[in-house]
């Protein structure tokens, strides 16, 4: 399973480099530092709330959007996570339609 501050993260620095923005170009309109904010696109440092709405006003993204796409991310892990445990129940129905027909 993801961690959320790895996934915030990503989400952000995927924004920066899309618009080909620097970390110093976020850091000075959010007004964090630009090691705290590598920090968080790291997933080193959890955002607060405050925070996380400075990086996105800085990127000019709503933070909605970027929540939308950590989330479409954790969906599409527990989706993974839900077909690999299916993968390891063993398929007993065989023997089990054998043993009854035995029977």
């Amino acid at each position: 399973m993801p961690v959320l501050r790895n996934e915030i993260g990503d989400v952000l620095r995927d924004a920066r480099l899309t618009q080909g923005k620097t970390l110093r170009d976020i850091s000075s309109g959010a007004r964090v530092s630009l090691g705290y904010l590598s920090e968080v696109e790291r997933g080193q440092k959890e955002a607060s709330s405050e925070l996380l709405a400075s990086i996105c006003d800085a990127l000019d993204v709503p933070m909605s959007a970027i929540l939308r796409e950590v989330s479409d991310r954790f969906e599409t892990a527990e989706e993974l996570d839900a077909v690999q445990v299916m993968a390891t129940i063993p398929d007993t129905v065989p023997e089990l339609l054998a043993e009854a027909r035995a029977r």
